[in-house]
């Protein structure tokens, strides 16, 4: 369990974050200049806070009023960055066994080539890392960090400088980390479909300041969050159950609260639950089931909450769990939405996306 209440001063720049974590991975999102890295910084040792203490599994790091402050190197806290930060003279042996050399042979909790199986590196050790891509490299910068034997993992970023499809080739691997190792990790990403992949519980900072703490669903319903909907892109995450296939393979069959669903197609087995995302303004109200379109997915619910964002609103309906759509005011006003109006949902399958691989992370 981590805990801190810390406030920070950088220039002009202050933060105070209060947070109790128990979750094993806990995603940090926010716009960029938010305070995420300033964080995690200051839980690594590397930035001093102005007043606060930090506790690591009932290991006081740092407490500014009793003069406690345990250095960095002694922190036992993995850092990985965007920019994978190799030593360019070091084949990616020398990378990975530059952090492991350290801990004492009684405190090592993996091996070099425990690691190198699971990050998929082993045919990478003879190389440098000039000779490597910018995934291979963030792999081999996660496998050092993780040979440190760290007690937490820090994530800044780690994915930011690569394309779509290298993503998709690490977000794998990272969900076998936490899988398979189990090592405590704070991830921070200005990208929900990176956190959904590893967790569901995540904290929400802007301006320096904590603004909700909880799981996705909770969070995204937060009054202080609604402000940042539309950097947050107001994105619904739907936990479906796979029911089926088409023969022709042209769509995926799902069960949401009782909801037929019709998914682009997956690989996943009937039985199976993904998760999808889907945006707010990707989500068309109606008042009564719509006949003869194309549009599949026809989801009843109620709406429970009607918030205005600017010339936006956001309308919220329980379909079975919470679902925010964004329409326009006249919208809202033609069709008479209210709290306690019933209504339907009009999603095109096109317009779900699978997070994280799809399957849901526990």
């Amino acid at each position: 369990m981590l805990e801190l209440d810390v406030e920070l001063q950088r220039g002009a720049f202050e933060m105070r974050a209060a947070l109790v974590l128990p979750s094993a991975v806990t995603g940090i999102f926010g716009r960029s200049g938010s305070g995420k890295s300033s964080l995690l910084g200051t839980i690594a040792g590397l930035v001093l806070p102005r007043r606060g203490r930090i506790v690591l599994d009932g290991v006081t790091l740092c407490d500014v009023a009793r003069g406690v402050w345990v250095p960095p190197h002694r922190r036992r806290i993995g850092l990985v960055f965007q920019d994978s930060l190799l030593f360019p003279h070091l084949s990616v042996r020398g990378n990975l066994e530059y952090g492991f050399k350290l801990v004492p042979r009684s405190e090592r909790r993996f091996t070099l080539a425990q690691i190198a199986a699971l990050l998929d590196i082993e045919p990478l050790l003879a190389r440098r890392p000039q000779h490597l891509s910018g995934g291979e490299k963030q792999r081999v910068a996660l496998g050092r960090a993780l040979l440190s034997a760290p007690r937490l993992l820090l994530l800044d970023e780690p994915l930011a400088a690569l394309d779509a499809g290298l993503k998709q080739q690490i977000l794998p691997f990272l969900r076998r980390v936490k899988d398979e190792l189990g090592t405590p990790m704070l991830y921070v990403s200005h990208a929900i479909d990176e956190i959904l992949h590893l967790t569901s519980e995540l904290a929400v900072i802007d301006a320096g300041r904590v603004l909700a703490h909880g799981t996705f669903g909770e969070v995204i319903h937060d009054e202080r969050v609604l402000g940042l909907a539309q950097s947050l892109g107001l994105e619904n995450v739907l936990a479906v159950r796979i029911t089926g296939h088409d023969a022709d393979g042209a769509a995926t069959l799902g069960d949401c609260h009782g909801r037929e669903m019709h998914l682009p197609p997956c690989a996943a087995r009937a039985g199976a639950t993904v998760y999808v995302s889907l945006r707010a303004s990707n989500i068309a109200l109606a008042l009564a089931p719509v006949p003869g379109t194309t549009i599949q997915n026809q989801l009843p619910g109620i709406v429970s909450r009607i918030t205005r964002l600017g010339d936006r609103m956001l309308v919220e309906i329980d379909v079975g769990q919470p679902l925010l759509a964004e329409v326009s005011v006249r919208a809202v006003q033609t069709l008479g939405l209210a709290p306690g109006a019933a209504a339907i949902c009009l999603v095109k399958s096109q317009a779900l996306a699978y997070l994280g691989g799809g399957i849901v992370p526990g």
